[in-house]
């Protein structure tokens, strides 16, 4: 019989849990409860503060006595974040599911974001609207609105939780064997406005019996491709579309954050990567983009996106940048120039079109690459010419042959 974690505040929401834990039993299952209250409760918990506390090494008695909400969230974030995923390791549960508004969404999705890609983790929480990046970040963890408050057992409420409890055992009791066959991993960066490129050169890959996973270059998709760099998942990184660094360095809506395009190089996998849509930062609809913006190139991308065409201070900023995370590289890498345009629209005739902005990144990039391990190519083609698709899947394919 499979166990699922039940995990959050019990000394708050005593009923809210009881009644998530017998939907669940109804299923078949087992459950695992984790209480990250610090006062008394009528539950009585499988894992409780003192468990959490000791995880890093806390006093649990301290953290009661010093009766500073923030301290306690603060220590039973950290424990549960180290605990849990020992919990999982241990076969204790198969999945994991919360309630909770901020305080307790914050306490145990650190600790969800910590298991691995595929377990089931989910959490009914009054943070599920808006910007939840910070708790989800680039995990697989699952946020349901729970429309009202998590404070009793109501019309609405009852339906929400049944829901969630229904969707947590459904996630765990499925068990359908998923075969696939085993083939080297690895992750390449798409736009819309890269597709072509990166659609010719993951046939070619696929056709030499790799497997590629492909990244949408819209901060999350950058970010999660790092972390799973850096758990050593691929055999090879093609790294086409790096326009997630022109959105960090002009202030757009979908950066990646300031450690984009380094795990791979401090990691030494070889990569092959190029400037792909670094001719555009990206803002929401047009009315969101800053006035001290407006006189500049714009783009509709459609009515949520408005494109920005970076120009030749910011391209040359951007070639530095690139630069440096290369030179970090300690294995094999290479820097793919399409000579003839970045993106979709930077392309003779296009709105984007910009040889003199294109030129200072060129520029830029050469002179601030001094690490000998980085290998420049400058194709004479457009980025979504088959040409240019096929030199840079070739060169990443020669590059592991060798490993």
């Amino acid at each position: 019989m499979k166990t699922i974690a039940i995990a959050g505040t019990f000394d708050t929401k005593a009923k809210e849990f009881l009644y998530l834990k017998d939907l669940i039993e109804e299923q078949g299952l087992k459950t695992l409860m984790i209480n990250t209250g610090i006062f008394e409760t009528s539950i009585v918990p499988d894992i409780d503060g003192k468990d959490i506390a000791q995880a890093v090494g806390v006093d649990f008695d301290e953290v009661v006595s010093r009766k500073d909400r923030a301290y306690a969230t603060q220590v039973m974030s950290e424990g549960m974040e180290k605990l849990v995923p020992q919990l999982y390791e241990e076969g204790k549960f198969h999945g994991i599911i919360s309630l909770g508004g901020s305080g307790g969404t914050a306490m145990v999705a650190p600790a969800m974001r910590a298991l691995p890609i595929g377990v089931p983790k989910l959490i009914v929480s009054t943070m599920a609207s808006g910007d939840v990046s910070r708790y989800i970040e680039s995990s697989d963890l699952i946020l349901m609105p729970s429309i009202v408050d998590v404070a009793g057992i109501n019309s609405i409420s009852t339906r929400i939780f049944a829901n969630a409890a229904h969707a947590i055992a459904g996630m765990v009791n499925y068990d359908r064997p998923i075969h696939v066959q085993k083939k080297p991993l690895i992750c390449a960066t798409m736009f819309g406005l890269t597709t072509p490129c990166v659609e010719v050169a993951k046939e070619f890959l696929e056709d030499k019996g790799y497997e590629v996973l492909v990244f949408h270059a819209t901060g999350t998709g950058g970010k999660t491709m790092e972390s799973l760099i850096e758990q050593g998942f691929f055999a090879g990184v093609l790294d086409i579309t790096t326009t997630e660094w022109a959105d960090e360095l002009i202030g757009g809506i979908l950066n990646a954050g300031p450690h984009r395009l380094e795990a791979a190089a401090k990691a030494g996998v070889p990569q092959v990567v190029s400037l792909g849509a670094l001719d555009m930062a990206n803002f929401g609809s047009y009315d969101s983009v800053p006035d001290h913006l407006k006189e500049r190139t714009l783009y509709r991308h459609n009515p949520m996106i408005t494109l920005l065409r970076t120009n030749v201070d910011e391209n040359i900023a951007l070639g530095n940048k690139i630069g440096e995370k290369l030179n970090m590289a300690t294995g094999p890498t290479a820097l793919m120039i399409p000579l003839k345009g970045l993106s979709g629209i930077d392309i003779e005739g296009g709105p984007f079109h910009g040889p003199k902005e294109d030129a200072a990144l060129f520029r830029a990039v050469r002179e601030a690459i001094t690490n000998e391990k980085v290998e420049i190519y400058e194709i004479d083609a457009h980025i979504n010419d088959k040409e240019f698709a096929l030199k840079a899947a070739q060169t990443l394919v020669a590059f592991m042959e060798k490993e």
